[in-house]
């Protein structure tokens, strides 16, 4: 009596009429904020060529990544809000799966890369522009893109080749692996541990070289008691809170296998929301340079 599950049922985050109201409301004031915040940056940086330093580029990229990932989810939450019936289909929840994880693995990488640009700028400004110069910013940013593929084609594979055969509810409101897997038909004890080696290990040890990153840059600057470091360390302070809004929700969910939560799903709005609405406040309002470049922008326009 097999038979294959055709679509799966998500359910949201409330049943409660009253509050898909508000979150709808929530929900796309949010995304609006992030396609206008980070279009932005995209925009200020490409015709500005005062902002041509590696850190703007990588600032972005950033912003585009931030655009793909709220896009992959936010749109079909925003649709299923107002929807009696949240059904999605097999085929369309691996793709949405697919592709939050290229974006996400993606943007953690880079995240990285911007901590190690900002380590080489301050502990290093000598070397800097050896260091960090426009080939080596294409090279790492191709490098990003290309781990971030590799990580979610492995976890699309992984999880593709499951056998779907019995209940299809999944207690969220997008398809992700973690809520996915554990409806397969067949014991995932081994899938989970290659689930948690991969997401789960891959966020904590980009988290942690985040972290030593920034102890590098601490320890430079108590040496150095100088207006610009000071500066400096204002600014890492905020990226800093950013990283950890960003990472710890992700470490939470995918360094846990074998169990769950009703509340994992409201974790999620973190790092698939409010994370990428933090990005454009925290990387644009505390930058100057950002800051009279869209002032520019807007007295030309």
């Amino acid at each position: 009596n097999f038979s294959r599950v055709t679509e799966f049922i998500l359910l949201g985050l409330s049943n409660t009429r009253e509050l898909q109201v508000l979150f709808f409301t929530i929900f796309f004031l949010a995304y609006a904020m992030v396609l206008l915040g980070n279009l932005l940056i995209i925009v200020t940086v490409r015709t500005d060529p005062k902002l041509s330093s590696p850190m703007y580029f990588l600032l972005c990229n950033l912003s585009f990544l931030d655009i793909c990932c709220t896009s992959v989810t936010v749109p079909r939450m925003l649709v299923d809000l107002l929807s009696q019936r949240k059904a999605i289909a097999f085929e369309n929840c691996i793709a949405q799966l697919f592709f939050l994880h290229f974006a996400g693995a993606s943007e953690m990488f880079l995240l990285t890369v911007m901590a190690y640009d900002r380590y080489a700028a301050i502990c290093k400004p000598l070397h800097y522009t050896a260091i960090m110069n426009r080939r080596v910013c294409w090279v790492l940013v191709c490098a990003c893109w290309a781990g971030g593929f590799l990580h979610s084609i492995v976890q699309t594979l992984l999880t593709i080749q499951l056998p779907f055969c019995g209940p299809n509810t999944i207690n969220n409101y997008f398809c992700d692996v973690p809520p996915v897997i554990r409806l397969a038909c067949m014991d995932i004890y081994v899938i989970e541990w290659l689930m948690v080696s991969n997401s789960g290990l891959i966020c904590l040890f980009c988290f942690l070289l985040l972290v030593t990153s920034y102890m590098f840059i601490l320890v430079t600057i108590r040496t150095r008691f100088t207006e610009g470091h000071w500066k400096a360390l204002s600014t890492c302070a905020s990226h800093v809170m950013v990283v950890t809004l960003f990472f710890v929700p992700c470490i939470f969910i995918y360094l846990r296998p074998f169990s769950t939560f009703p509340f994992d799903k409201h974790i999620c709005v973190i790092y698939t929301v409010f994370s990428p609405v933090m990005n454009p406040l925290i990387y644009t309002l505390r930058n100057n340079e950002v800051k009279a470049s869209m002032w520019k922008l807007w007295k030309r326009y």
